[in-house]
């Protein structure tokens, strides 16, 4: 290569952003700090740490297990979506009361496919019991019982395209993401403002103590003043734009304690009691599922779901006159 060129291509402007990373650094000034976009070099220090994210994302979406059906034929026939709810009719309830479903069923594109996608999400809960159970020849019922139930059903990203429902997905995950990192920012400015407030008190009492005899005690209000002082001058420096960009960038190369997949395995009956191994006899399987672990901290059990949308508008209808008939009453 010439000495020509190789000056041209030192002189070319630098490529733009895809468009994916373009939005992510949006999403990054709107949802974290706008004053990020002010400190130097914002999109060249974090376009590498978003792509990571990004890829990290994708890859959280499609490790998520399914599409599966959830109606009333999957709850009799699919040992999950049976622990996932007391009955069936559970199911309905969920389609009806579901804001997220509604909004989808008033959009002309719900009209394009008989089925739509979502992501599914409920918390696995556990409680102890007395029940029947075999033990030996004999037949107990003082026995305890561990059994398993879930709890919050709801159904997240609906669309009718799966390949649409897992790109609003992985939007949704990044933005977790960056909502965990501003809570953080938010305990820092927290932080800041009580040394403020310890720091302005601290000065109140040694100007008391330096009108008299303080001795010991001046000198260790004042040590502890120094320190204060120390520790704001720190904490105001960590919430500089620079220094917050730093710290996004590191954050964003290393997600996984923020948001991540945990796989479980336990074993049930058709009542929900937990066994220890799988049993025919006791009709007893096997589920297997990850839990998302988010920003809240909560668990949730996570994977796709395929839903008719001619049964989610007869919940809904159902939801709405129930709702109807309890104003009247």
């Amino acid at each position: 290569m010439s000495l020509f060129s190789t000056v041209a291509d030192f002189l070319k402007p630098a490529p733009p952003p895809d468009p994916a990373l373009h939005q992510a650094l949006a999403r990054v000034a709107e949802l974290v700090d706008p004053l990020l976009k002010l400190a130097p070099g914002f999109e060249r220090q974090l376009a590498g740490p978003l792509q990571h994210a990004l890829g990290y994302c994708d890859g959280l979406v499609a490790a998520l297990p399914g599409p599966v059906d959830i109606n009333r034929q999957a709850f009799a026939n699919d040992p999950l979506v049976h622990a996932l709810f007391a009955t069936a009719d559970d199911i309905d309830q969920m389609l009806g009361r579901s804001q997220a479903v509604r909004d989808y069923l008033t959009e002309p594109c719900s009209w394009d496919s008989d089925y739509f996608y979502a992501m599914f999400a409920a918390r696995r809960q556990q409680k102890k019991q007395l029940g029947m159970a075999r033990q030996g020849d004999l037949i107990r019922n003082d026995v305890p019982q561990l059994v398993l139930y879930f709890s919050g059903q709801t159904l997240i990203e609906p669309n009718c395209q799966l390949d649409a429902t897992r790109h609003g997905l992985r939007c949704k995950a990044l933005e977790s993401l960056l909502h965990t990192f501003r809570t953080h920012v938010e305990a820092l400015r927290h932080e800041r403002e009580g040394l403020r407030a310890d720091l302005s008190v601290e000065r109140a009492h040694l100007t008391v103590l330096r009108g008299s005899s303080g001795g010991r005690e001046y000198e260790v209000s004042t040590r502890h003043l120094a320190e204060l002082s120390n520790r704001l001058r720190h904490s105001a420096e960590s919430l500089q734009p620079e220094h917050l960009l730093g710290a996004l960038a590191d954050y964003l190369q290393a997600p996984e304690p923020a948001l991540h997949l945990t796989p479980v395995s336990i074993t049930v009956d058709r009542l929900g009691v937990v066994r220890e191994q799988a049993d025919h006899e006791l009709d007893a399987q096997t589920l297997n599922f990850p839990e998302l672990t988010a920003r809240d901290r909560r668990l949730h059990l996570a994977m796709l779901a395929r839903i008719s949308r001619d049964e989610a508008i007869e919940a809904v209808e159902m939801v709405r006159d129930q709702q109807h008939r309890f104003m009247l009453i």
